[in-house]
């Protein structure tokens, strides 16, 4: 199950954005193009290739906000035209009709240079949500995240939550690690061996109040893995993944709070 945030391009941009700017220098390619028997839309998808590279057409459509039909028949006009080239080989195919051809593809070229490419700008992350169901799913998932944070991973599980991560040796890649770690637990004395081998500063014991089904795992601010059903459930664990910043962020200030009112583990 994904859901998707509607994402602006530089062709809707308005004069209160920052890519406004490049809308304007879009605006003049597209207007020198126009001369040269290229139809509005034509030069959109024209330029939207050139500065962002190889795309589907489906990844056409959906970025130039443009009906699917209609993007494959740009596509192939535009292929019959030959503008699988640069822009200066199309306007040296005019040189005869324009006299002033190396005074326009210059102007052309810098205006061409002064557009980001589409990957540079940040356009909103596609948001997308994973159910996992059973161990196995689970635990592949929680290797993924562990191996390739950056920043810092946080983890808040009941004593059974940890016994399971740490007979899964998942709690190794805090051993060395130089990306910062912290863990609220729920473990008592007689499992507190569990954390023998890391540093204890990142490590707090969980107000004995706190549910013992409540268990989350946090990356880099990024992705969250949210236990519905935990290791003290009686049925098999299920867990939802997630890149939803408004859920990680939520997560992250239910995490800090209770990182402050938490106690450290004694050695």
């Amino acid at each position: 199950m994904a859901s998707e945030r509607t994402q602006t391009s530089i062709f809707d941009s308005t004069p209160d954005t920052q890519m406004y700017e490049y809308k304007l220098s879009i605006e003049k390619i597209q207007a020198e193009l126009l001369r040269y028997g290229l139809t509005s839309n034509q030069s959109k998808v024209f330029i939207y290739l050139g500065k962002y590279g190889a795309k589907t057409a489906p990844e056409v459509c959906k970025t130039l906000k443009l009906p699917r039909t209609e993007t494959y028949h740009l596509l192939s006009a535009l292929q019959n035209k030959g503008l699988n080239k640069a822009i200066w080989i199309l306007v040296n195919s005019e040189k005869e009709r324009v006299k002033s051809l190396e005074q326009i593809e210059k102007g052309l070229s810098e205006l061409w240079d002064n557009i980001p490419t589409f990957d540079s700008l940040h356009d909103e992350v596609e948001e997308k949500f994973q159910m996992l169901q059973g161990a196995n799913q689970i635990q592949s998932k929680i290797t993924e995240m562990t191996d390739n944070f950056k920043d810092e991973f946080l983890i808040l599980g009941s004593e059974k939550d940890y016994i399971k991560l740490y007979h899964g040796e998942f709690l190794e890649s805090f051993v060395k690690s130089k990306q910062r770690f912290r863990l609220l637990s729920a473990c008592s004395e007689k499992t507190s061996y569990i954390f023998d081998n890391l540093e204890r500063k990142n490590i707090k014991k969980l107000d004995k109040d706190i549910q013992n089904h409540l268990c989350f795992i946090l990356k880099d601010d990024e992705e969250l893995l949210f236990f519905t059903k935990n290791a003290n459930s009686v049925s098999e664990p299920f867990a939802m993944w997630t890149n939803s910043k408004s859920m990680t962020y939520s997560m992250k200030l239910l995490f800090e709070s209770l990182w402050i009112n938490s106690k450290n583990i004694h050695l």
